[in-house]
Formats: structure tokens, sequence, C-alpha cells
């Protein structure tokens, strides 16, 4: 049986995109947040749900591909605790969105650097404390069989 979609074919119009990996975390400030990475960074906020400051859920993709879900915290009881993470976010051109989040006043955890794997990355922190890496390393092929 094979899947009928693979990852060389677009998505139509309208439809969602093959299946990804998507971090999805909690925030203090979740509409702070989706500005921040909106602004900062370039995420496109494709839906958020909720009302007033707190939001139940949030879509923002990134342009060139996947994205990242977030909401308010709550008092869930522990299911979604608030810790900081850290997401690795592929772009083609990490010192423009670098250069972006400078302009919007991100804090620069580390400037622009080539890696010993031949990737140029940079690293930033959102005002939640999340750690973001940008970086043109898209992984390595995987393996046949």
């Amino acid at each position: 049986m094979t899947n009928p979609t693979t990852t060389a074919e677009a998505p139509g119009a309208g439809q969602p995109p093959p299946p990804q990996v998507w971090p999805a975390f909690r925030a203090r400030d979740a509409r702070g947040l989706i500005r921040f990475l909106v602004d900062a960074f370039g995420f496109e906020e494709t839906v958020t749900y909720g009302e007033g400051e707190r939001v139940d859920h949030a879509q923002l993709d990134w342009p060139e591909g996947g994205g990242v879900m977030l909401g308010s915290v709550r008092d869930d009881g522990g299911q979604w605790p608030v810790e900081s993470t850290g997401c690795y976010v592929v772009t083609a051109d990490p010192d423009a969105v670098h250069a972006r989040a400078v302009a919007a006043g991100a804090e620069i955890v580390r400037p622009p650097y080539d890696t010993d794997h031949g990737s140029r990355d940079f690293a930033a922190r959102d005002p939640e404390g999340n750690l973001w890496q940008f970086g043109t390393y898209r992984g390595e092929p995987r393996r046949g069989g």
C-alpha cells in the first residue's frame, strides 16, 4: 500500500500540508508571544482561538514549512506545564531572519555563525524564555530501506 501524498507533492490550495512535527507549548502572555514571533521572526498567524487575552489555540506557520502551536497558561492539572523550550527552525536565509529579529528588539543569544557541519545559524530568546535557533541545516538524508 502506498501513501497517496508524497513529500514531493505540494498540497493543494486550501489543503493542510503533509504530516509534520509541530512544537506546541503554553505561554504566560500568549497574545504577546504571537505578536513577537510574527514581528521578530516572520511567523505567520494562521488562526487564533480564544477571547480577550486568553488564547485557547493558535497556529503560526513558518513561511518555509511547518510551524508552531501555542496557547495561554491554564489551570488544567499540569497537562501542558509552562517550561521553556527550544526550537530549531530551518530557513534559507538566517541572516535576514537575524536582521529582522534585531530590528524587533529580540534578545540575541548567539549572533550568526557557521557551524562545523556546514550550517549558518543564529539563536535568540523570546519574551517567554524559549530558545529559537534558526539555520540552514535541513537534516541528513534518510536511510533507504
